[in-house]
């Protein structure tokens, strides 16, 4: 059978069922099943039965709420592929802008000469050090995560980009760099408990609870990686934190509260309001405020 045709009533099938991007997914599903990308759908030969068989089963776990990153067991993230799976937070591409944010400031250490030192902190999957590491300059790269499964793929993206992965809490971690980092960027947990019902299904089903919820008001989190930052960082380093969209005052004033200066909040690629920066001043005595 030929793969525009296939390709498209499995797109059809999918928007039906309430899948905006059915007809991207059934792209990336079919170009799964043949090895290609999905530009390479367009010389794409024609499928044997088995190949149908296995798309058309793809394509019903799908309709069944499994994401479509774990049929494929990879994500793209920025300009990076990784491996992803149950038991991984699946990286999204609101988190890209922040990291882009990060990339910059990266930029900004080594033109006075210096190798920059930047932590990720909930590391996940690694995506967020991986896109650093691809795109950024030379720098000491280190990352913490504390679920074991995720460490594990975490491993395989990071294998040979020289970055420094360690398993752990992020609150005890790194204290052989306090006082050295120049950036430290985070996707935290940042979903309140009382909003487990608004969560969408595919995510709450389907990613790690403890790379999603943080106590009462989603903030648990936050707290620790701005107590962190505040140890880590030299004076004039800056932490980025990704949130929620209707934490968007709420996150800045975690940071704010904690001592650090120019606290502004960035919106994502949709226009939502998603990530804070905050900078550490320059002869900062770190003493958490309660």
């Amino acid at each position: 059978m030929r793969a525009d045709s296939l390709a498209r009533g499995a797109a059809d099938r999918l928007v039906a069922a309430g899948y905006s991007s059915g007809a991207a997914e059934a792209r990336t599903l079919l170009a799964h099943v043949l090895g290609t990308t999905p530009a390479g759908l367009l010389v794409a030969p024609d499928l044997s039965d088995e190949q149908c068989a296995d798309f058309d089963d793809l394509v019903s776990r799908r309709l069944s709420g499994t994401p479509v990153q774990h049929l494929t067991g990879e994500a793209w993230f920025r300009t990076v592929r990784l491996e992803v799976g149950p038991g991984v937070f699946v990286p999204r591409p609101e988190t890209e802008v922040m990291t882009g944010w990060a990339l910059d400031r990266m930029r900004d250490v080594s033109a006075t000469g210096r190798r920059p030192v930047v932590v990720e902190l909930c590391a996940g999957s690694g995506a967020i050090t991986k896109a650093l590491a691809a795109e950024g300059p030379d720098a000491d790269l280190h990352a913490v995560e504390l679920s074991p499964t995720a460490v594990d793929y975490a491993q395989r993206n990071l294998e040979g980009q020289g970055v420094d992965l360690r398993e752990g809490d992020m609150a005890e971690a790194f204290g052989d760099l306090d006082g050295t980092v120049d950036v430290v960027v985070v996707n935290p947990p940042y979903i309140p408990l009382e909003a487990w019902e608004s969560v969408q299904p595919d995510v709450r089903d389907h990613d790690p609870e403890l790379a999603l919820f943080s106590g009462d008001d989603g903030l648990v989190a936050t707290r620790v990686v701005a107590r962190v930052a505040q140890r880590l960082l030299v004076g004039g380093g800056w932490v980025c934190s990704e949130h929620a969209e209707v934490q968007h005052e709420s996150a800045p004033q975690v940071f704010a509260h904690a001592g650090f200066e120019h606290v502004r909040d960035h919106h994502d690629l949709t226009g939502r309001p998603r990530f804070v920066t905050a900078r550490m001043p320059e002869g900062f005595v770190a003493g958490w405020a309660s």
